[in-house]
This record gives structure tokens, sequence and C-alpha cells, in this order.
């Protein structure tokens, strides 16, 4: 196994955590034996059915089974009738927690992700969650793969550590009917400076 990539202790720990320490490690996708790659620039975390925010806030269902198994896992679900997310699922196997990448600054394979976002300003292909699964060409396909096992065509290696200074936190975007304190909660994490 390539020791960059990521492995399954490292998702098996609390959800804040894993969501900061992605920041500035290095989402890879291998299609057709071409790799297509981007510093993570921004996550979220989601934690638990007490979370009222999180998929698991309705308990273990067919969508959210994922979230309940192995730290490591993709859960990747259909949103808005249009858009796939890209979900790390993390802490211990039976509690649903996961990390969304919300956005990756291209670093390989960018002709392909121009291809598939080039109408759009450099700045914007993959500044959003559905932008850049869209960009990777991600679907639904990818659902439950292990992100800890290039094999799976789909994994996050190691990168350069983000100091503290540089990671802003905010609200998690478009939880609109989402009540307090759930809503504002300072789960957002993003790059200021690359």
């Amino acid at each position: 196994m390539d020791k960059r990539i990521l492995p399954h202790e490292f998702y098996d720990r609390p959800t804040l955590t894993v969501a900061q320490e992605l920041l500035g490690a290095t989402l890879v996708r291998v299609e057709k034996d071409v790799q297509i790659a981007g510093i993570i620039v921004e996550t979220e975390a989601y934690v638990g059915e007490s979370d009222l925010g999180c998929h698991a806030k309705a308990g273990k269902t067919p969508r959210t089974a994922i979230m309940y198994g192995m730290p490591g896992r993709a859960y990747v679900y259909f949103t808005y009738g249009m858009h796939w997310m890209l979900n790390a699922v993390t802490e211990a196997e039976g509690f649903p927690a996961a990390v969304l990448i919300r956005a990756i600054h291209p670093t390989e394979g960018v002709e392909i992700i121009a291809s598939r976002r080039g109408k759009q300003p450099r700045t914007y292909w993959t500044d959003g969650p559905a932008k850049l699964t869209q960009a990777l060409a991600i679907d639904k396909s990818f659902n439950g793969i292990d992100l800890c096992n290039s094999e799976s065509g789909l994994w996050i290696e190691s990168g350069k550590r983000v100091l503290e200074k540089n990671v802003t936190t905010s609200a998690r975007v478009g939880l609109y009917t989402v009540p307090e304190p759930w809503k504002s909660k300072p789960w957002r994490f993003q790059i200021s400076t690359l």
C-alpha cells in the first residue's frame, strides 16, 4: 500500500479533528489510468444522530448505512436532484459521522477538469462540493468504496500540514431549515492561505 494514502486509523478519530486535518491533504481520482487530483481546501463535519444537520439524524436507513460503517469509506449521496456529494466516513464503526469534502485546489489532470468545468473561470472549477465531484467524475458508483485503497480509484493522500492560524471556521453551508444550535455550529473549515 502507498504510504502516502491516509490509513483507516486516520479516520477513526473525532470528526472535527479529521475535518481540520484533511485540509492540505490531496484527493486523488484515477480515471482510465490518468490521475486527477487536488489539495483539499474546505471541509465540513457532520457528527452523529444528535447533530440535526447530519443525515444520521433520521437513524440508520439505506441512505445513511455507510455512515455507520468502517471509517475511511466514501459516503456519496445525491442532493437537489442533480448533484453528488463526497464524504469520508469517520469515527468508530457503528457511530454515524462523516466529513464533507467541500472544495479542492486542482493540481493534476487540470486538462480533464477544464473539459468538465471550463465554462467557468478556473477559480470556480472546484470551489464547491458538487463542482468537485463533477470535475472528478465522482458519482454513486463510489458510495461505500475504501478511500484507503488505491485499487478503489479514489483515495486521499497525506499532504502539507496546514497551520491553525491559516484555517478559518464558520457555520456549515445550506442548513436553512436546521434549528439552532446545529445551524450555526462552526464546523466548516477552510484554508485561508494556501
